[in-house]
């Protein structure tokens, strides 16, 4: 299924898609590495039932540094992406969301509500590399 998209506004500049890979990609490989940098700290996010704690925050480490590393280099972005929603779903929901029903400080609750939104937001543009790619260096 396609869809026509002759009358959007289209700018198509090479430029534009390594800033947004680069722009999308940073969280990604800042918290991939500080998965490997501070393992307890990450751990005691997690919700106190997860088992093997430490060998989920060195997983997602990977699959965050690996899913960041293929979109930003525009080699295989759509597994990518894959990849990152892999990781994002489950930490959206289990940390952020968990944290932002049950946290019993309301302030809190807020900031987490944002970190789940924020979580979302990022799932949708994960998903929309899935499908259609990212903008190729040169036409």
């Amino acid at each position: 299924m396609s869809a026509d998209v002759s009358n959007d506004l289209t700018i198509r500049h090479p430029g534009i898609g390594l800033a947004g890979r680069v722009m999308f990609t940073l969280i990604f490989f800042l918290s991939g590495i500080t998965h490997f940098t501070d393992i307890e700290g990450y751990a005691g996010l997690m919700p106190s039932a997860t088992p093997w704690k430490t060998f989920w925050v060195l997983i997602s480490g990977v699959v965050e540094l690996a899913g960041a590393a293929l979109i930003v280099t525009n080699r295989y972005p759509r597994l990518g992406g894959w990849l990152l929603v892999l990781f994002l779903v489950p930490v959206t929901v289990a940390v952020h969301g968990v944290d932002m029903l049950a946290n019993p400080d309301e302030r809190l609750r807020q900031i987490q509500l944002s970190f789940f939104l924020k979580g979302v937001a990022m799932t949708g543009a994960a998903l929309l590399i899935t499908q259609l790619g990212v903008v190729a260096d040169r036409d």
